[in-house]
């Protein structure tokens, strides 16, 4: 018996159900992104791993996907090699290339690369899948998709504002309540800077990262394997529980931070966004969340972080800013920020709320029943006709009998079949069944698009 086939785990097939669905998701994204005056680029699925290593910090460097050289990829490592050989030193000589971990680094490859094409500031999306070797479980994939938006070239603030309102434009048009979390890397960099730790401001956010996933204890625990004293943690705590309005949350913050100039610096920054966005009618709620840090090195002001309100879901989009990012690439000082949403998130979330638009439940809009090339030859014109006023028709390609062609309807649930017969032909007319009533009505064949629209 032939072995049963399968996929990689943390993959997924999708349906032709399920492709509407999603593509439902692109397309709101990406309607909102044009509307924004943003541009549209794409890069390799593969990238040089001199592109990603050393980018996402050590986790991040872990879950890289490495691709093996073509051909003999152990020709170039020698025996003494393995003696004292890492996983990592082996991954380094035995692979050139690696799958994309996000689309945020390539991007900035990409300006460098094309700098002398493109104007700035440069706003461009991005809509592709990227690969993380990241323990599959609910809503966490290896392979998914991210829908990206950046702006490069510009220090403005108001880039973040815009950004949000972005974020708040496409959950409103998917109907999905939402809390924006934000905080800025500067305060969390003032935060180590207060309790005496500032070069161990990575260990510290990528630690914090994890309160909502691992709780308090767990991350304090953390922090400890990490090298900080029970002194430092115990010093962080009230900052890490800070409760209150985000007017309160800032006030409390400005008296802890009072002596550490790159602190306050964070507060202003994000004290300008949310007076920013006060201009225009939210339907988002804005936090402001000290534990979010995420975890990514590259990012140096503004962070935030999306959560549906109505589904248990971790992040479902983020971003933040990023000041030298390009630099890494040999060209420094070219400040950026961005924001990710995560389709397959957003995917599962729709989901569960049953929020999907009906239009997203059905391909085709009408059958045209088969009953010989006589009437296939009548209909066809109607077809296209219809077809070129924008509703998606078929054409059973069989003469089959009239109750498995009916059958192929209700499976598909194809709202409308349209059956021509020779009464109908010779009347010039179409007879139009509505499946979800069950109601006939013979049409004139040039009313059949009022009829079904």
């Amino acid at each position: 018996m032939a072995q049963q086939p399968s996929i990689p785990k943390g993959t997924r097939d999708f349906t032709p159900s399920e492709m509407l669905k999603r593509n439902y998701i692109f397309d709101t994204i990406r309607s909102v992104y044009k509307s924004y005056g943003f541009l549209p680029i794409e890069t390799p699925a593969m990238e040089t791993m001199q592109t990603l290593m050393g980018k996402y910090g050590e986790e991040g460097d872990r879950l890289i996907f490495k691709i093996l050289n073509s051909g003999d990829f152990k020709q170039s490592v020698e025996a003494s090699d393995y003696a004292n050989a890492t996983s990592l030193s082996l991954a380094n000589k035995f692979c050139e290339k690696a799958l994309r971990y996000d689309l945020t680094v390539p991007f900035a490859r990409f300006v460098v690369m094309h700098r002398n094409e493109i104007q700035l500031p440069f706003k461009r999306y991005q809509l592709q899948p990227v690969w993380r070797a990241d323990r599959p479980q609910k809503g966490r994939y290896r392979e998914f998709y991210q829908c990206d938006a950046d702006i490069v070239g510009s220090d403005s603030l108001l880039n973040e504002v815009e950004l949000i309102q972005i974020i708040d434009t496409v959950f409103a048009k998917f109907g999905i309540n939402i809390t924006v979390k934000l905080n800025n890397r500067k305060i969390l960099s003032g935060i180590a800077e207060i309790i005496g730790e500032p070069e161990k401001i990575v260990d510290i956010t990528v630690a914090i990262d994890k309160l909502e996933k691992i709780g308090i204890e767990n991350v304090n625990a953390e922090l400890l394997e990490k090298g900080l004293t029970q002194e430092k943690i115990a010093a962080l705590q009230p900052i890490l529980l800070l409760q209150g309005s985000n007017e309160e949350k800032f006030a409390k913050l400005k008296d802890i931070l009072a002596s550490s100039e790159i602190g306050l610096k964070g507060i202003s920054e994000l004290e300008y966004i949310f007076k920013m966005l006060q201009n225009v009618s939210l339907r988002s709620t804005l936090q402001l969340d000290l534990t979010l840090a995420r975890g990514l090195n590259y990012y140096t002001g503004a962070i935030l972080e999306v959560k549906a309100n109505d589904v248990e879901m971790g992040s479902i989009c983020g971003g933040g800013r990023y000041d030298n990012l390009t630099g890494i690439f040999g060209m420094p000082g070219l400040s950026g920020v961005g924001i990710s949403f995560g389709a397959d998130r957003i995917y599962d979330v729709l989901n569960q709320l049953d929020a999907y638009p009906n239009d997203t439940k059905e391909a085709t809009k009408v059958l045209f029943i088969n009953f010989g090339d006589a009437e296939v030859a009548y209909s066809m014109p109607i077809i296209a006709s219809l077809r070129a006023n924008g509703v998606a028709c078929e054409l059973y390609p069989d003469a089959a009998k009239m109750k498995k062609q009916m059958q192929y309807a209700n499976d598909r649930k194809i709202p409308f079949v349209a059956i021509v017969g020779g009464d109908e032909m010779a009347q010039n007319k179409v007879m139009v069944k509505n499946m979800t009533t069950g109601e006939q009505s013979l049409v004139e064949k040039d009313s059949v698009l009022s009829f079904v629209e």
